[in-house]
């Protein structure tokens, strides 16, 4: 007999959940009627109760004062795990802040399904770090014990490619070798699987599964790529100060340009380093608009500015980047060339990544019949060009992006716990 299980995505950007009862799978809602909730919170200024996904998104843009954070994945199996972070002038722990998350999601499921669920398959990236194997085992004994904490009984993990492949599985009529490739916020990931609608059953899947490989870059990389090439430049990055011509130090543009080391800027230290440069700053104009961002705490606005470029790059080859709450009037120009431009490194690092796992699965690019694309990154035109040229006599599927990791956890379940 099945028990009833689900499995859950945490994924850096966006989260998701499913359910697998009486032998059907189905996504739960986790924020409203939506499928998705942004792996966002946010704490009010004099308040300890949290804010999650849209709701603290919303109360952050529109300038309510408090805490905002994103990334939280990106911390697990890190130092900033035991250092913890400050909150309202009071240290938190970042296992506290994901746990709490992390529960609220189990509670939309328990909801959805009427009762309190105990079993859980967790999703995780290949490699939660590059070259780093206690780091990694790290990571996922942090998220292990933060499951067990809130409430689950049983937790299992599997890597996200594999669920994704699983929630494609049950539409094939025939068996077909498949490359999953999940580009997720934090991550990059891929599994070469076996595949057919007469292996959803199967308990033991380690004969279909042939390689896994995983590299750290996902769509918050592309997002500071994009933010160093178009938008810190308008903010004072590689410009110059003081005699010698020497350029502003780099440090608060690279942290500005990354979701999860904003918050560390905002500093009595920092303000007093970047009003010091100021005063010897060769283009003052421009410098003046970084202090103003970390005085007035605007960086998640910038970071959010960027985004919405490159999702926009997506369909268009130019987009105004406004950001008027810098300066009134302020915008930006950006081409899609640019942005493939400033991506290009990592899209080579995906690239290799990908024939790595080939080479692993001793398998050759034209035996691939089935490419699954999942994960947001995988809409911009320089990923989908690049899989294209990868695998041109593959078929190419890429419908549910966001939901095929969760569902496929979710499959996965419904085979591991009886």
């Amino acid at each position: 007999m099945r028990i009833a299980s689900c499995g859950i995505d945490f994924g850096t950007s966006n989260t998701s959940a499913a359910i697998s009862k009486d032998e059907n799978v189905n996504l739960v809602p986790v924020e409203g009627n939506s499928v998705i909730i942004p792996s966002a919170v946010f704490y009010k200024r004099n308040g300890s109760v949290p804010f999650y996904g849209r709701q603290a998104v919303n109360l952050f843009f529109s300038r309510q004062e408090g805490r905002f954070m994103r990334s939280l994945k990106r911390v697990l199996g890190t130092s900033l795990m035991k250092q913890g972070t400050l909150v309202n002038g009071k240290l938190m722990r970042f296992e506290n802040i994901i746990s709490s998350f992390l529960k609220n999601i189990k509670q939309q499921v328990d909801s959805s399904v009427g009762k309190e669920m105990e079993h859980v398959i967790m999703g995780r990236p290949v490699h939660f770090m590059d070259d780093d194997l206690e780091g990694d085992k790290r990571a996922e004994s942090e998220l292990r014990a933060i499951a067990q904490q809130i409430g689950f009984k049983h937790v299992e993990f599997q890597f996200e490619p594999i669920a994704g492949a699983f929630a494609h599985e049950i539409k094939l009529k025939e068996e077909k070798l498949a490359i999953v490739a999940d580009l997720g916020g934090g991550t990059s990931d891929f599994t070469v699987i076996r595949l057919s609608n007469q292996f959803i059953h199967k308990h033991d899947r380690s004969n279909d599964i042939l390689a896994n490989t995983g590299v750290r870059v996902g769509g918050n990389d592309f997002d500071k790529d994009l933010s160093l090439a178009a938008v810190m430049p308008e903010i004072g990055y590689q410009t110059t100060y003081g005699e010698k011509d020497l350029e502003v130090p780099p440090k608060p543009f690279h942290d500005l340009a990354e979701w999860s080391k904003v918050n560390f800027l905002y500093t009595t230290k920092v303000l007093a380093q970047t009003r010091q440069f100021l005063h010897q700053a060769h283009d003052r104009r421009r410098y003046q608009r970084l202090l103003k961002v970390l005085e007035q705490e605007t960086g998640h606005s910038l970071l959010a500015a960027t985004e919405e470029t490159k999702i926009a790059l997506t369909s268009s080859d130019e987009f105004k980047t406004a950001l008027y709450f810098i300066e009134e009037g302020l915008e930006i120009n950006v081409k899609r060339s640019l942005l493939e431009k400033s991506i290009k490194e990592r899209i080579e690092r995906i690239s290799n990544c990908t024939l790595q796992c080939l080479r692993q699965a001793q398998v050759k690019s034209d035996d691939i019949k089935l490419v699954i694309l999942t994960g947001g990154s995988t809409e911009l035109p320089i990923v989908q060009a690049e899989f294209k040229k990868l695998f041109p006599n593959a078929e190419v599927a890429d419908e549910n992006k966001l939901s095929s990791v969760g569902l496929g956890l979710a499959y996965d379940g419904m085979n591991r716990f009886r």
